[in-house]
């Protein structure tokens, strides 16, 4: 069914690069239809929908995620023809932009086709959603936009209903494969009388920074464009030359996030993770830069600055008596592949007087799955026999054998997000995350569960059997300097725990 449908809408856009509109409206009508929405409704709905397949025809054109003004120049131009409108008829507008969470990893790890896939099942829900006369644009990159057209007595508390609505449409399993897909989605929205100005790059922009606090406390974060908040600042073109020069200035900082046992909530470890304060920007993600040191060579700087970072975390909690018993460090690609990994380690590991199992090492599945008997292979051999322990990071996605896990030495498996996403609700996730711990069980490996976000989804995994946990409903990352009084409230708050029986087999 899913199958017939995505070709319908295919077509449909063919039909409408071709300028052929009076049949393509036909076939939206029957694609509604398909999926059965009866009678008058199908042709309420065909207008949204022509938008919807117009958004994913050009979508192979849309202009880079850095060029922001490019991107959303069809938008503005819909934005102001709206505030016209508006103005006119004495009705209020607003816009809201939503983006799909993680859709940069989730095209690397499943393809464009699936992304595409996830783009049209969401244009189709959100157009579900919405009245035939509202907009809806696809802006690249898992962006998409919502233009309300012009309505009287529009306010906030409808819009922010409104916002719920969509954000909730997008939460319902989209069809992969033999299994399922997940995936949460950050929404901005502005009120047209809450911009600085009515003006259409300005509800843009307002709605824009809005987005970029929900992303900062997000996923599936919701907010409100208020004063004070300010659109991000686009990257720099000379942004390579940029990064190099913060990683010698010492702006790539490191942060950390708990990881907790789910069995007494008590803490058993942190990961370090990296970060770029800019200047202008703020504080980037990983995913904006770490392609640009790969590209550059420097993914071994990095990697040092880290390790000493790391180090240094853990002597600083020694010596505050927090007894953490552990730090995690990714380990690239490149630094894997330098024979003298394990000496530089070992040197690092004794001059700071720390034990090597208190130094996690943590290798992408994928790393895993494609080394062959070389010198990744070596160091990860060199690495466990010192004593460091080895996680398998992003288990589920890179195809790892179980001959290869033991041939890493590997001592646990850190389950990706993406089977831990909505697995309090639903079966398919629990029976996937089963599988995993039952074999993770009989090979005698730990497992940790990354992005947990809900309580449902911390005891489901408590359930089933899953040692630990990290995510954000943990707790987000944090500077060295926020992690002790983090600690004193996460244990402030442990009382007497009732122990959750495991399952088993």
């Amino acid at each position: 069914m899913i199958g017939k449908r995505q070709e319908r809408i295919a077509g449909i856009a063919e039909r409408l690069r071709a300028g052929q509109w009076p049949q393509s409206l036909a076939l939206v009508g029957a694609a509604g239809l398909a999926t059965h929405w009866f009678g008058l409704a199908a042709l309420i709905l065909a207008v949204p929908l022509a938008f919807l397949a117009l958004a994913l025809s050009d979508r192979r054109q849309t202009p880079p995620l850095t060029d922001e003004a490019a991107r959303s120049a069809p938008m503005q131009q819909a934005i102001a023809e709206s505030l016209g409108a508006a103005r006119q008829g004495g009705a209020r507008t607003a816009c809201l932009l939503l983006q799909i969470d993680d859709f940069d990893r989730l095209t690397d790890r499943h393809g464009l086709a699936t992304a595409d896939r996830v783009i049209l099942q969401s244009l189709e829900r959100l157009a579900r959603a919405l009245r035939p006369a509202d907009q809806l644009f696809d802006l690249g990159s898992g962006r998409l936009g919502v233009l309300l057209a012009p309505m009287p007595g529009l306010t906030l508390g409808p819009l922010l209903a409104l916002a719920e609505r969509l954000r909730v449409a997008l939460t319902d399993p989209i069809p992969f494969d033999a299994a399922t897909l997940h995936i949460s989605t950050s929404l901005g929205l502005c009120l047209d009388a809450q911009a600085p100005a009515r003006t259409a790059p300005a509800l843009y922009d307002a709605c824009l920074a809005a987005l970029h606090e929900a992303q900062h406390h997000g996923p599936s974060a919701i907010r409100a464009y208020g004063r004070g908040m300010a659109a991000p600042t686009p990257l720099p073109r000379a942004l390579a030359e940029e990064v190099t020069t913060a990683l010698q200035d010492g702006r790539l900082i490191t942060w950390f996030q708990p990881q907790i046992c789910t069995d007494t909530g008590q803490i058993t470890g942190f990961e370090a993770l990296a970060r770029w304060q800019h200047p202008t920007a703020g504080l980037i993600a990983p995913a904006e830069f770490l392609p640009l040191l790969a590209a550059s060579g420097r993914m071994e700087v990095l990697g040092d600055a880290m390790l000493g970072n790391a180090l240094r975390a853990l002597q600083t909690w020694d010596h505050l008596g927090l007894d953490i018993p552990r730090v995690g460090l990714n380990l690239s690609p490149e630094e894997l592949r330098n024979p003298t990994l394990p000496e530089k380690f070992a040197w690092e590991l004794d001059r700071c007087d720390l034990a090597a199992d208190r130094l996690v090492i943590e290798v992408l599945e994928s790393v895993v799955a494609t080394s062959a008997d070389d010198v990744i292979t070596r160091n990860i051999a060199a690495l466990a026999r010192m004593g460091c322990p080895i996680d398998l990071d992003d288990y589920g996605t890179g195809h790892a054998s179980i001959a290869t896990i033991r041939r890493f030495a590997v001592q646990r498996l850190k389950i990706d997000r993406s089977y831990v996403t909505a697995i309090d609700r639903d079966p398919d996730q629990q029976r996937m995350v089963g599988a995993i711990l039952s074999m993770a069980d009989r090979l005698g490996l730990a497992t940790l569960a990354e992005g947990v976000e809900t309580a449902g989804e911390h005891a489901m995994l408590a359930q089933l059997g899953c040692a630990h946990v990290q995510g954000f409903g943990i707790a987000r990352p944090m500077p060295l300097e926020a992690t002790p009084d983090w600690i004193a409230a996460h244990r402030a708050k442990l009382g007497p725990m009732p122990r959750i029986a495991r399952a088993k087999g």
